[in-house]
């Protein structure tokens, strides 16, 4: 993920710390009924990268197969090829090969978000979901990602494309032009508007971009994109901090925690979702599976 990301030379300079909680995620989080046991998932980007083979997949194991020994190590993938679009038939391949349990998060198709950028975008977003509905069981959080330049002027743009999208798929929205953070008016236009129609935003840690990391809940979920520097020292600080923040909300009711790492040098990006579910076992005594490796 090259958003926000910076040289290492310049990692040391950065103020890594959580924002503290807005206001709205504490009442939101209080007023979330306090049921059952909350359901975490954590994996990396993609399944097919040959550098795992040998580290974590068999030597001689063939990139057809990559996807049938991916879910054997992660409970969940951002998928972001969806981006790109996709059929019918290859969704229900790839669900056909998950066990239960596992999670396919979907990136909205770029026509959506980045051609029709939401405008008259109805038939394609209903033809999105319909070929998503054929995860079933295995479909997590669909994430919808816009440009960098899709400002805050366009409000009205994204709120009557929430309206259309429907209230029993978890979706989680990423914007990245600053000023739907940085602007205090903005943010309080947008933030209790994406909790009237019960979406996600995500918050996306990356060096650059300290501003995304809100800390400000619009739903009973939240969708974590991590930018991790090859396991730089500020890495595993990162983690440490979210593993504690994700913990306090739990403890208040958050229902579900999706946490995708991303690294330059992919071999490193199961090291990174290790170390995340070594740490969120550890402090919410919980047995979520860690990937296992060869060597």
């Amino acid at each position: 993920m090259k958003f926000g990301r910076l040289d290492t030379d310049a990692l040391d300079g950065i103020d890594w710390t959580l924002p503290e909680d807005h206001p709205d995620t504490t009442k939101l989080l209080n007023g979330l009924a306090k049921t059952g046991k909350p359901e975490i998932y954590a994996g990396c980007a993609k399944w097919g990268r040959k550098e795992w083979v040998g580290q974590l997949y068999p030597e001689g194991t063939k990139d057809k197969e990559f996807l049938d020994h991916y879910v054997q190590h992660f409970n969940a993938i951002e998928l972001n090829s969806t981006f790109y679009g996709t059929r019918k038939v290859i969704v229900e391949g790839w669900a056909q090969r998950a066990r239960p349990g596992f999670k396919f998060c979907p990136k909205f198709f770029q026509r959506i978000s980045h051609y029709k950028r939401l405008k008259e975008a109805e038939e394609i977003t209903e033809a999105f979901l319909y070929i998503m509905s054929m995860f079933g069981e295995n479909l997590g959080m669909c994430f919808l990602q816009m440009p960098d330049n899709f400002t805050p002027k366009r409000l009205d743009v994204l709120e009557n494309y929430m309206k259309l999208l429907p209230g029993d798929v978890p979706i989680a929205v990423e914007l990245r032009h600053p000023e739907w953070f940085t602007d205090p008016q903005v943010a309080d236009e947008l933030f209790p508007m994406m909790t009237h129609y019960q979406k996600s935003m995500v918050i996306t840690d990356t060096a650059g971009r300290r501003d995304c990391v809100h800390q400000r809940l619009t739903s009973d979920s939240v969708f974590i994109r991590f930018n991790g520097y090859d396991l730089h020292p500020s890495d595993y600080h990162r983690i440490d901090s979210w593993v504690t923040r994700l913990k306090e909300w739990l403890d208040q009711g958050l229902k579900t925690a999706y946490f995708f790492a991303h690294q330059e040098d992919e071999q490193f990006t199961p090291v990174t979702c290790d170390y995340f579910l070594k740490g969120i076992n550890e402090a919410c005594g919980l047995q979520l599976m860690r990937p296992q490796f060869i060597t």
